[in-house]
C-alpha cells in the first residue's frame, strides 16, 4: 500500500499526551475554569491504501492521493475543557471511502502494474474516538487583546476504533459485493496458513491540526485535518498475493465461489491486456497498513461550565 507519515505522527504523539500531562497542571493558572462544548463536523474524506495513487511507485500521503475518489465524513462531538490549554474530545463519525485503480492515469511507468490490476473497492465507515486538544499558542497570550484569543491553532492526538466493510464490483453484473467473505486472498484456507480471516472492527490512532477561531463567548468554527493510522492492511481487501482461483470451489458454495472468482482478479477486463496476474503475483504491499483522512469543518457551541450536574442557571463566558 502506499506509505503514510506514521512515524512522525506517532513522534508528534507522544509529544502531544506528554504535554497534555505536564501543562494542565503546571499552567493552571490560564484556565478560564472548566466548560464543555459540543458541536457538529462534515469533512472531506480520502483513502490511503493500495488502490488508486498517482505515477510511478506507490509513495507516501498525499503525492499518491486521488482527489476524484474524496467522499464525505459527518458526525458530532462533545468535549471538556478543564484549562484554556488542553481539551479532551469523544467524537462519533459516519462517512466513505473509496479506492480504484482505474483513476491512475498511466505514463508507461511503475504504476503501470496498479493500473492494470484493475481494483476496486468502497466502504462505509463508523467511528468513534477520543483525541486530547493541545492548545500551545495559550503560553504566549499576556494581552486581553492578544489575537490569539481568537484565534487558536491546535494540535490532536488519541486512540479510537471504527468498523468498515469492503465491497467490490461485480464484473457481471456491476453489483457492489461484501469482499471479506469471499476470501479474496484466501484468508482462512488451509494452504495459506499465515492469512487469518481479518476482523471488520479495528482500532485507529487518529493524529492531526487545526485552528479554531472564536465567533463569539459561544460558538466557534474550527478547521481541521486528522490522519487515522490502522493496523489493517485490509481497508481495501487487498494485501498480499494472488491465490489459485480454484480453492474458491473448495472452500465457498457454488454462487459464491464464482463471485470471488470473478472479482478478485479483474486484470483480464483491462482492454488491451490478458491475464497477467497468476497464482502467487503481487496483489499488494503487505508491509504498510491502510489509512485514511479528513479535512474540514468543526462548529461548536459552549454547554455549560463547571460540574454538569450542578444547579446553576448562569451562562459561561469566555475570557478574551
Amino acid at each position: 500500500m502506499k506509505q503514510t507519515l506514521h512515524s512522525f505522527w506517532g513522534k508528534c504523539s507522544v509529544f502531544l499526551l506528554c504535554a497534555s500531562l505536564t501543562y494542565t497542571s503546571s499552567y493552571s493558572q490560564l484556565s478560564a475554569g472548566t466548560y464543555w462544548e459540543g458541536g457538529l463536523t462534515i469533512a472531506p474524506s480520502n483513502f490511503l491504501g493500495d488502490l488508486g495513487g498517482n505515477a510511478g511507485k506507490g509513495t507516501t500521503f498525499l503525492k499518491d492521493n486521488n482527489f476524484s475518489m474524496t467522499r464525505f465524513f459527518a458526525g458530532g462531538f462533545i468535549a471538556v475543557h478543564p484549562s484554556e490549554l488542553f481539551a479532551a474530545r469523544l467524537a462519533v463519525n459516519f462517512g466513505k471511502i473509496e479506492g480504484d485503480d482505474a483513476v491512475i492515469k498511466g505514463k508507461g511507468g511503475m504504476e503501470e502494474a496498479r493500473r492494470m490490476r484493475n481494483l476496486n473497492f468502497k466502504s462505509s465507515v463508523l467511528e468513534a474516538f477520543v483525541v486530547g486538544e493541545v492548545y500551545p499558542t495559550v503560553l504566549f497570550e499576556s494581552d486581553p487583546t492578544d489575537v490569539y484569543r481568537k484565534i487558536r491553532p491546535y494540535a490532536v492526538a488519541g486512540i479510537g476504533v471504527f468498523r468498515f466493510n469492503p465491497k467490490g464490483q461485480d464484473p457481471a453484473n456491476g453489483q457492489w459485493v461484501a469482499l471479506q467473505p469471499l476470501r479474496t486472498e484466501g484468508q482462512g484456507m488451509a494452504e495459506y496458513p499465515d492469512r487469518k480471516p481479518y476482523k471488520l472492527t479495528q482500532l485507529n490512532v487518529p493524529l492531526g491540526i487545526g485552528v479554531k477561531y472564536y465567533v463569539n463567548d459561544n460558538m466557534a468554527l474550527s478547521f481541521e485535518i486528522v490522519h487515522r493510522k490502522t493496523f489493517t492492511d485490509y481497508i481495501d481487501d487487498v494485501s498480499t498475493q494472488y491465490i489459485d482461483e480454484s480453492l474458491f470451489y473448495n472452500y465457498l458454495p457454488p454462487a459464491q465461489a464464482a463471485v470471488a472468482d470473478r472479482i478478485q482478479n479483474k486484470s483480464p477486463l483491462r482492454a488491451g491486456i490478458g491475464n497477467t496476474f497468476g497464482a502467487g503475483a503481487k496483489r499488494g504491499t503487505p508491509e504498510n497498513n491502510d489509512a485514511y483522512y479528513t479535512a474540514g469543518f468543526k462548529i461548536s457551541w459552549r454547554l455549560f461550565s463547571g460540574n454538569p450536574w450542578a444547579n446553576s442557571t448562569r451562562c459561561p463566558v469566555i475570557r478574551y
